[in-house]
């Protein structure tokens, strides 16, 4: 069965899913012609290799531990951290311990 995406102004629940992760899944929460909204569940030693976005991205570590590479450079995240890329950087990440995470792509406008 599918997840539903929200409707505007719905409410969308991401308080942090504790031992719950290794049973839950990636999904979008929502997305639009502008933006997306996706709530990442990594177990710890999961990684997404190396990749590009079509927008610009936060990324937000709602829960846990994440290394996240971007330009050369390796961030540790916690949660509660946030950070955020232009568009099309190149970026990895990989869960040090159980973690979810909150990615936001704001899609370029075409010109």
């Amino acid at each position: 069965m599918a997840i539903s995406h929200a409707k505007p102004a719905q409410v969308i629940n991401l308080e942090p899913l504790g031992d719950k992760i290794a049973s839950s899944k990636t999904h979008t929460l929502f997305k639009t012609d502008m933006m997306e909204a996706i709530r990442l569940v990594l177990p710890a030693g999961k990684q997404i290799a190396e990749h590009k976005a079509p927008g610009e991205i936060t990324v937000q570590c709602l829960e846990g531990q994440i290394s996240f590479s971007a330009d050369g450079n390796s961030h540790t995240l916690n949660g509660g951290e946030l950070l955020y890329l232009e568009t099309a950087v190149p970026h990895a990440v990989e869960a040090i311990k159980d973690s979810t995470v909150l990615v936001t792509i704001v899609f370029s406008r075409s010109k």
